[in-house]
């Protein structure tokens, strides 16, 4: 699992990339430090679809160091309303190969493994391997809650965001900080079925890109992430509302989750 060391910035910003991210430089407060921890950042995006293609393409183009992408499975016609990483003539090849590629030509200066493989039981440990923070995008309750598992074990931030339909919710699981997602959600909808969601790409994609937000203020302390919040959506009639949650110290998952956190948490100064 990680080695729970603090990210360690990699040498400084060459003037290539000082340019390429000039614009985001601008934020008051945002510094050329912050964006060296982008760049010494590895991110796990476990799921890449409408919502983890979206959160992938915005963290590269914000300058992080590397993405490791998990998603079995090759590209279908049906997956076209929303896949904004692939193309039409690329239709049955590997989803996360296509990724890879599309982000390359985005950001030279990303590193990027791509992985063919659900998240299990037997990956998930290998999944989590070196990785500062974990996107939780499949849409199943099982590789969700394997991910969840691994990550409080790791004592690894996951970012967790579902979305059906018009709707959908976000909230940060910091371990020992903020409840996990079994404290939230201890048993699963038994008629959830994997393909038989209804899928507007723009919501997705929007999504996706508040992921990327809150992987970019939990990685760099810019900006005030959500510790135990949860955002909830429909934008059928665009209302959004934010709800308080708290830990279930009985959670078989977390609970007796109290060893110190290291890394990406502490070097941020975005929670304590």
């Amino acid at each position: 699992m990680k080695n729970n060391a603090p990210i360690t910035p990699r040498p400084d910003l060459s003037e290539l990339e000082l340019e390429r991210y000039k614009r985001q430089l601008m934020h008051r407060g945002f510094t050329p430090e912050h964006q060296t921890r982008l760049k010494a950042a590895s991110v796990l995006v476990a799921g890449i679809g409408g919502l983890g293609g979206a959160a992938a393409t915005y963290l590269a183009v914000a300058g992080i160091g590397s993405l490791r992408l998990a998603h079995y499975g090759t590209l279908t016609v049906s997956n076209m309303n929303r896949q904004t990483l692939m193309t039409d003539e690329r239709i049955g090849e590997a989803r996360v190969l296509q990724a890879k590629d599309r982000i390359k030509e985005l950001n030279p200066h990303v590193e990027v493994e791509n992985i063919n493989e659900r998240t299990s039981d037997g990956n998930v440990c290998d999944l989590l391997n070196g990785v500062d923070i974990a996107l939780s995008a499949r849409p199943n309750f099982e590789e969700r809650r394997t991910l969840n598992k691994g990550c409080v074990k790791g004592h690894i931030p996951m970012i967790e965001a579902a979305m059906n339909g018009m709707e959908g919710y976000l909230f940060n699981i910091i371990p020992n900080v903020t409840p996990c997602l079994h404290c939230l959600y201890p048993e699963d909808d038994p008629e959830w079925e994997e393909m038989g969601f209804p899928v507007l790409g723009a919501v997705s994609g929007m999504l996706g890109c508040i992921m990327a937000i809150e992987a970019i203020k939990l990685i760099t302390g810019f900006g005030k992430p959500m510790l135990s919040q949860m955002l909830v959506f429909n934008t059928f009639d665009m209302e959004y509302r934010k709800f308080r949650v708290r830990r279930n110290s009985s959670c078989p998952v977390c609970g007796n989750c109290h060893e110190k956190i290291h890394g990406v948490s502490e070097i941020k100064g975005a929670y304590a």
